[in-house]
């Protein structure tokens, strides 16, 4: 697999942790929605990091290859990892608020 598939690979799934999560919420007895958010959104900003770093790594190739059809999955790794990073700092300011809401009353 190279590192641009790589990276499309794990920005995806970093956007899609924290709706995973959800789900899982619901299919699941035992994992209650704010437990189920704790690990989403810590997955997803891992996921986002570490598809960064491949993209980055991924950009850095294509760079230096004489190929220009190979920067569209870099382009795409890119921006899926930034939209992981989104959604994982969004999903973690939500619940540090609800947090911060339960813990006044």
């Amino acid at each position: 697999m190279s590192s641009s598939r790589a990276g499309v690979f794990l920005g995806a799934l970093g956007v899609l942790a924290v709706p995973g999560a959800i789900v899982a919420a619901q299919a699941v007895p035992g994992v209650t929605l704010l437990g189920g958010l704790y690990y989403g959104v810590a997955l997803a900003i891992v996921l986002s990091l570490v598809a960064l770093l491949v993209s980055r790594r991924s950009r850095l190739v294509a760079q230096r290859s004489v190929f220009l059809d190979r920067r569209g999955p870099v382009r795409a790794a890119r921006i899926l990892a930034w939209l992981a990073l989104y959604v994982g700092v969004t999903s973690g300011i939500a619940v540090a608020v609800y947090w911060l809401l339960r813990a006044r009353h």
